[in-house]
């Protein structure tokens, strides 16, 4: 006998023969393999030998306790959030209507936006160097000591960086507070929500392990918080001792070694 195939589309197969190596489609094949968190990963790799020490401890605590753990765990438990959110009514748009109630914004895609968020700044720091080098490769010669020194624009672009991030962190955390009710993840929930005819019980779907996540989310958060103030008050703190002990240099004149070098003879008292 032979094989039944299930019937094509015609439209698709003339667009496949009109379009045998659409352009648009390596595009989005292309866009979708570097738009992913390892891609993330190898920016922030590239921005950290411009770091600090302490801001290189924020890149660890941010891809061992942040990017690996929503990657490996926290994307698989929210992923079927939707279908794990039961009501215990068969009117129909009753349960959906909770759900959009309850989680306005889904917990990981919030965690995800947070992770970008909190990321992107530290690019502008990459930037500024990227623009000294064009500089010196346009007026071809040394322009800087050191391209990745923090001094100058590229100190503001640092301190503005941070800024940044700490803003974004205290956001993401507040918006979890309020949309949420805090990092707690109850496992029966009770809505009254239209098109709903009474008051309905609905269930959440691994509650303890969400509210775990969330609890990792938290302290992380508020770990790279603390990081990140610290980093802003040490190079706050060593760019004026620079500024003092420069200034403290100027003031204080030339030493008497230089006034009166060593090789320098005096004159005989006494005429030979």
């Amino acid at each position: 006998m032979r094989g039944t195939h299930p019937p094509s589309d015609p439209h698709l197969e003339g667009w496949s023969r009109a379009h045998p190596h659409d352009p648009r489609e390596s595009f989005y094949k292309e866009t979708q393999a570097k738009m992913n968190w390892g891609f993330l990963e190898n920016v922030l790799s590239g921005v950290n030998k411009y770091s600090t020490v302490i801001g290189r401890i924020w890149l660890s605590v941010v891809f061992l306790f942040r990017i690996l753990v929503y990657v490996a765990a926290a994307e698989q438990v929210w992923k079927d959030e939707q279908s794990d959110f039961v009501c215990n009514t068969r009117q129909p748009g009753c349960e959906n209507a909770c759900f959009d109630h309850f989680f306005p914004i889904s917990q990981v895609r919030l965690w995800a936006l947070q992770l970008i968020m909190v990321s992107t700044p530290s690019l502008l720091v990459a930037l500024h160097v990227a623009y000294r080098e064009h500089r010196e490769a346009k007026y071809k010669k040394k322009l800087y000591k050191n391209k990745g020194s923090l001094d100058g624009g590229l100190f503001l672009t640092y301190i503005l960086s941070l800024v940044f991030k700490i803003t974004f962190e205290v956001g993401s955390l507040l918006a979890f507070y309020f949309l949420y009710n805090g990092f707690e993840v109850p496992m029966l929930l009770r809505c009254s929500e239209s098109p709903c005819p009474n008051t309905e019980d609905c269930y959440i779907g691994r509650a303890t392990e969400k509210k775990i996540f969330l609890y990792i989310m938290g302290c992380t958060s508020i770990l790279c918080i603390c990081l990140n103030l610290a980093e802003l008050m040490y190079i706050i703190w060593k760019h004026l001792w620079k500024c003092f002990t420069r200034r403290y240099a100027q003031c204080r004149g030339p030493s008497a070694s230089q006034l009166f070098p060593l090789s320098t003879s005096l004159p005989p008292l006494i005429p030979q």
